[in-house]
């Protein structure tokens, strides 16, 4: 008992000492009982924003700024490039802009609504050295038809209304680069057929998030990604996003039913 209460006392000191941990408890509590799927104007360390679904931005702010998942080393201090595919409406491109003030960042979202909020959300915030594409990151410049769902989460895979949009090949934009210091890639399921078709374009990457989506009535292709990986000379390492109890018997990720999996890879050279 003795043990116990110590562990535990423990823990909730570490927990509240931590100013990042106290920040999200306050984000969480601010904006957790606002309605979904409507823009609502936040603020937060010292930044701006709208957003579009309140919890989406809840569970961004706490990958992104609590838990710093998309921190990395810039041991130089020099002007970085960063690649963020799949930026949504900025909670990424503010967390680098804080930690490289420097970097010169590329950001393409894919859905036309959010990518307007996006565009906003960097002015309001007089922000320089962003380029906003609104485009979809693809094997090829074709357009691709997607799923909206109003917050985070537009798809090739999904039910309900389609929308066809513009696409951008990000092979070809690769292979211009001398080095990308940060590619980050968040694009709810296309990653794979990307990484594929971008496989012989990585050689100048420095640091890879891919965060990959296993949707349960799609092959997995978690194998395809880290072979390309070792093939580019990456290690990697893999965070799931749901500890499942049981997976052999709950083979659904609680959170989100229509897949099976889902994985922060992070991988570097």
């Amino acid at each position: 008992m003795k043990l116990f209460l110590k562990l535990t006392f423990k823990q909730l000191f570490h927990f509240l000492k931590n100013p990042r941990q106290r920040r999200f408890i306050y984000i969480a509590f601010k904006y957790g009982n606002k309605q979904r799927f409507k823009n609502i104007k936040v603020k937060f360390n010292g930044f701006k924003m709208t957003i579009v679904d309140s919890l989406s931005f809840i569970w961004q702010y706490k990958d992104i700024f609590k838990d710093e998942i998309y921190l990395f080393d810039n041991n130089n201090n020099k002007e970085l490039i960063i690649y963020d595919c799949g930026a949504n409406v900025g909670t990424s491109c503010l967390f680098f802009k804080k930690h490289f003030p420097l970097s010169k960042i590329t950001a393409f979202e894919a859905d036309p609504h959010i990518a307007n909020i996006l565009k906003e959300n960097m002015y309001i915030n007089n922000l320089s050295g962003i380029e906003i594409i609104n485009k979809a990151v693809w094997i090829d410049n074709k357009g691709i038809e997607l799923y909206p769902d109003g917050a985070d989460g537009a798809s090739v895979y999904g039910k309900g209304n389609k929308i066809k949009i513009d696409s951008i090949r990000l092979k070809d934009l690769l292979k211009e680069e001398e080095q990308i210091d940060m590619l980050k890639m968040d694009i709810e399921g296309a990653e794979a057929d990307v990484i594929t078709d971008c496989q012989d374009s990585l050689t100048n990457v420095k640091n890879f998030f891919i965060e990959y989506h296993s949707f349960i009535d799609q092959k997995q292709r978690l194998s395809d990604i880290l072979s390309i990986l070792t093939k580019n000379k990456f290690r990697y390492y893999i965070q799931p996003l749901e500890n499942r109890i049981h997976p052999f018997i709950n083979k659904k990720n609680k959170s989100n039913s229509p897949m099976d999996i889902q994985l922060n890879i992070f991988a570097y050279k």
